[in-house]
């Protein structure tokens, strides 16, 4: 199957995205951020096809982007402390939390033998993405970017990088996504860490969780 490059405008984008997901193939779309390269988390192939397509080391790990509580329920369990609180201020929005799994989540998702117990996970402030959670369940979702590469802020950007791999299923296009890419904190209880700078100050987010001893 060949890219099919759809602007997000296109009654048929919608569908055509999600039966790519649903097929196993890597789907393309604007993000509040970036643009993110997706796959159906559920299905081991189509997390190595993302990890293959991207060129990404399997010791990197791929978050996962949400559309509902239900879903961050699913993936993670009840959210207590520091990750409830920063996830109830700032979701949603370009906050990515690595916190413990839930007992229900089993996808593969990479990363290194010592914290595989931990899952990253964001809930876009983005229609698209989240009609897709919606429709699909939580999605894997990494910049749409060879590995190394600065992140793509057009649909454009996304088919030069990507356009000699055949592994693209559908490109939608959401116009230019400049944003910076999400602050990643680590939520273990009440102790947070800041593992990636981003679009949320560091700052803000201690002043936002008074609990605990945030550290950089």
């Amino acid at each position: 199957m060949g890219s099919n490059w759809l602007p997000a405008s296109n009654p048929d984008a919608m569908e055509l995205a999600a039966e790519a997901l649903g097929q196993g193939l890597v789907v393309a779309l604007p993000t509040d951020t970036v643009y993110g390269l997706a796959v159906d988390q559920s299905q081991p192939q189509a997390v190595e096809r993302l990890f293959a397509l991207k060129e990404r080391p399997r010791d990197v790990a791929i978050p996962v982007l949400i559309g509902t509580q239900d879903q961050a329920e699913l993936v993670a369990g009840r959210l207590e402390g520091a990750a409830e609180a920063l996830t109830g201020r700032y979701w949603p929005g370009p906050l990515t939390v690595v916190v413990p799994r839930g007992d229900r989540f089993a996808a593969d998702l990479g990363g290194p033998s010592s914290s595989r117990h931990l899952v990253g996970m964001r809930w876009p402030d983005h229609p698209i993405v989240e009609r897709l959670c919606r429709a699909l369940g939580p999605l894997a979702v990494t910049s749409a970017n060879p590995h190394g590469v600065g992140p793509a802020t057009t649909a454009q950007a996304v088919r030069e990088a990507f356009a000699d791999r055949g592994e693209l299923g559908v490109i939608i296009d959401g116009g230019v996504c400049d944003g910076t890419p999400s602050t990643v904190v680590e939520c273990l209880g009440v102790a947070v860490r800041c593992l990636r700078a981003g679009a949320l100050p560091w700052g803000e987010i201690v002043g936002a969780w008074p609990g605990g001893s945030p550290s950089e």
